[in-house]
């Protein structure tokens, strides 16, 4: 059987040659709920494919407030690419939010895809484009009501393994608000 991580990059351009390396790097983890993979301000020297459970990528803040700013399951590879070009920290913190299965993978593959596999590079990052593209259009498109009707819809399991501060962080509402707006959307029409 293929692993999942050789389909993800086939998938994405990749060769059977560099298929083969990032398998023979690749590290098998096996993680607890709330296991920190990256800190916020720390550089990253890993990316990582999940193969088996939810992480959360938040922002933290001064006030000591966590900014969700994704949520990632299943056959996502993670990359923090904006660490990864700048060689800074990361600008987030990276946790599991479930136990996870993981697999990973040397920044210095990921980098050397960009001189050695521009293919795959590039697909990658015009993935990781897509998604940011897709997602400033879902908060500025929709309204808050709308925006969790379409979190709920397309990912129903995820919206139950989070919790209300962080779907409530991710959708741009206040936990008042969302706790309003399940109210709302929850009340039994009146005929």
């Amino acid at each position: 059987m293929t692993s999942p991580l050789a389909q993800f990059l086939e998938l994405h351009g990749a060769d059977p040659a560099t298929i083969e390396q990032a398998l023979n790097l690749a590290e098998t983890l096996e993680l607890p709920t709330r296991h920190i993979l990256i800190n916020q301000g720390e550089l990253a020297t890993q990316a990582f494919f999940l193969l088996d459970g939810l992480c959360h990528a938040c922002y933290l803040t001064a006030e000591g407030d966590a900014i969700t700013r994704d949520f990632y399951w299943e056959q996502e590879l993670l990359i923090g690419f904006e660490s990864l070009l700048t060689e800074e920290g990361s600008p987030y913190l990276l946790e599991t939010l479930s136990a996870c299965q993981i697999l990973t993978l040397p920044t210095e593959l990921i980098l050397s895809w960009r001189a050695h596999c521009p293919e795959l590079y590039i697909a990658l990052t015009e993935r990781q484009l897509l998604f940011r593209e897709q997602k400033e259009q879902f908060m500025r498109l929709y309204s808050p009501a709308r925006r969790y009707a379409l979190f709920t819809e397309s990912l129903g399991e995820l919206a139950s393994a989070i919790s209300e501060p962080q779907l409530a962080s991710f959708l741009d509402l206040s936990l008042n608000q969302l706790s309003s707006l399940k109210r709302h959307l929850h009340k039994p029409s009146s005929q």
